[in-house]
């Protein structure tokens, strides 16, 4: 699991500074999709199910049975009886324009080309305009289906006309588990028309989370890592390799997507969480977790990894269990404040993060049980004005990119695997010191807000000001920010000067807020729960505790991870966290790795207490 930092910010002045395949075909004619090597199928059977219907729309799950010889490459095609094409998955969905409103599904890429005697292609959807019909034949590579072509229509399967809250504001209180996403919340002008399957407001309430087994084996190999060791964490998906498991992995083990939620199926979870994290030229800023992924990979990253992502979570084994993607750590933010750095800029100019990142929500966002959460960094990478606005559009851009719309968006998260205090209660940024604003002290560095809690709550309304749905919530990593212990302030700081104030009063107390790497003083902060405040989904442990940031020194290895001085606790600093020292621990591995000490610490600083 790589560990993800939360540098990003220029510490210096410089701070303030489906695929074209599987679009709708508006031609009078259908357009063939020449399937490579396809042999003609001596028969097949098609399971066409309703996934959903209501608002004069529905959508459709279709599975390909084989029933003669081995397929590679294949074209499905039949006739939509009462509805137009508003998207598909995972392959090439396209329609014909009327009076036929024939429908073409065909294999595009090599990961789902082959479907072997007595096997079957599962995962196949799309949503429509019009009323829900069955297809009265289907043809397979130009064969007609001699099997049986069954339906299954849920009886409750309607959408709520409208669940919208009158005010964005969105209490704690006001996320039941029965409530229901609006299909009606995004903005009139979404590019692609239609709307979504119903979806709870906030996937957090009234859902027990899945524990991580690998996690929880480690937590307690630590003394008294008992205590916390039934928490829920996150997934990282870090590589391609990691969605099917990867065996003796000294950072992700050997659990794939499939066997975490076979598991989570098993112990009655309500909800998994998935670290959706592999662009092209990933975390642009720093060394310590890039990626297997250069800079000119976005294709691979859609086939390889969105696509294979996507197909098993829109396997209706894992229906019933709310699937949640933490999209992207740190990747939008790094094109607004650290285009200075020469990947960042590439990545800025070849789109790769914006059109990376809207497929990934293009391709799971309809999925009817999948929530998407974007990353936001934290209140110390953009809390200025500079920062805060074009950040916020940035992520609009991404929503809006590769298909996707904004209402594809559950909410954002910040603070992901770093440190920023949830509430500083001893300062705030308001206060003055003999008549001397607090604002400029060397801690805050004219920074509009010092903590995590109501930066959140409002880069919340910036989102939802300029597009995003008003029922979207914020969630915030809350796994190592609890700064307990015996270093932690009981009260403010002496009214000498503002920077003694703000100094001898803050519970966050690493060296400068721009160090992130295996922080020495940490601890573990509020423990996972939902809805704890307006606007807040959850509180949550995206980063697992104990799961390194960077090796301190450098260390080989076979993901892609380099060594950023930053972790290393010698390390005498940089314009980005005013040449201050790093405040790293010693002895750390690579990102993602096991990381005993760490997590010995977490649980000794531990706010609240263990």
């Amino acid at each position: 699991m790589n560990l993800l930092s939360r540098r990003g910010v220029n510490w210096s002045r410089a701070r303030r500074g489906f695929t074209a395949a599987s679009a709708l075909l508006l031609g009078t004619s259908l357009v063939a999709v020449v399937a490579t090597q396809a042999h003609a199928a001596a028969g097949c059977r098609v399971d066409y199910t309703q996934a959903w219907t209501g608002g004069g729309a529905f959508g459709a799950n279709v599975t390909i049975n084989n029933l003669g010889d081995p397929l590679n490459g294949w074209t499905l095609t039949f006739n939509l009886p009462n509805g137009r094409l508003q998207n598909g998955w995972p392959v090439s969905v396209t329609q014909a324009a009327a009076p036929s409103q024939a429908m073409t599904i065909a294999s595009n890429a090599a990961w789902n080309a082959s479907i072997p005697s007595g096997g079957s292609f599962t995962g196949i959807g799309f949503n429509a305009s019009g009323s829900f019909a069955v297809p009265t034949s289907f043809t397979l590579n130009g064969t007609a289906c001699t099997g049986t072509v069954s339906s299954s229509a849920p009886a409750s399967s309607s959408r709520p006309a409208s669940s919208s809250p009158a005010s964005s504001s969105r209490p704690a209180s006001s996320s039941p588990a029965s409530s229901s996403r609006p299909a009606s919340s995004g903005p009139a002008s979404s590019s692609s028309g239609g709307s979504l399957p119903p979806k709870v407001d906030n996937p957090y309430v009234g859902a027990r989370g899945y524990v991580n087994p690998e996690w929880k084996a480690k937590a307690e190999s630590v003394s008294g890592g008992s205590r916390v060791s039934n928490n829920p964490t996150a997934v990282w998906l870090d590589r391609i390799a990691a969605i099917a498991g990867t065996p003796n992995s000294s950072s992700n083990g050997s659990m794939g997507m499939r066997d975490h939620l076979d598991a989570a199926l098993a112990q009655g979870a309500g909800y998994i969480q998935f670290v959706v994290y592999d662009l092209p030229g990933r975390d642009c800023s720093a060394l310590a977790s890039n990626g297997e992924l250069g800079t000119g990979d976005l294709a691979r990253y859609k086939a390889e990894y969105i696509d294979a992502i996507a197909a098993i979570e829109r396997d209706p084994k894992y229906a019933s269990i709310r699937i949640i993607n933490i999209v992207e750590i740190d990747s939008l933010p790094n094109l607004v404040t650290n285009l200075n750095v020469t990947t960042c800029a590439t990545m800025n100019s070849n789109g790769g993060y914006v059109q990376g990142i809207g497929y990934a929500l293009a391709q799971t966002g309809p999925i009817p049980n999948v929530y998407n959460y974007i990353d936001a960094a934290h209140h110390a990478w953009i809390g200025w004005p500079s920062n805060f606005n074009p950040t916020a559009d940035k992520m609009l851009e991404a929503a809006k990119a590769s298909g996707s719309r904004p209402e594809f968006v559950t909410g954002f998260i910040t603070n992901t695997a770093n440190y920023s205090a949830l509430q500083e209660p001893f300062f705030k940024i308001t206060d003055t010191v003999n008549g001397q604003p607090v604002k400029p002290a060397t801690w805050i560095s004219s920074n509009d807000y010092v903590d995590e809690l109501p930066f959140a709550q409002a880069f919340r309304q910036r989102l939802v000001t300029i597009g995003f749905p008003s029922n979207i919530g914020m969630l915030i990593d809350t796994s190592r920010n609890g700064w307990g212990g015996s270093a932690r302030p009981t009260g403010p700081g002496p009214m000498t000067s503002i920077d003694a104030y703000v100094n001898g009063g803050r519970i966050d107390r690493r060296i400068h807020a721009g160090n992130w790497c295996n922080q020495a003083g940490a601890g573990l902060g509020e423990r996972p729960r939902a809805a704890p405040a307006a606007g807040i989904d959850a509180y949550v442990w995206v980063k697992p505790p104990g799961e390194s940031d960077g090796s301190s020194t450098a260390i080989a290895n076979n993901e892609g991870k380099g060594f950023d001085r930053m972790c290393d606790p010698t390390y005498t600093g940089n314009e980005r966290n005013g040449n201050n020292m790093s405040g790293a621990l010693p002895d750390a591995p690579i990102s993602g790795a096991w990381f005993p000490a760490q997590f010995a610490q977490l649980m000794q600083n531990a706010f609240p207490a263990l």
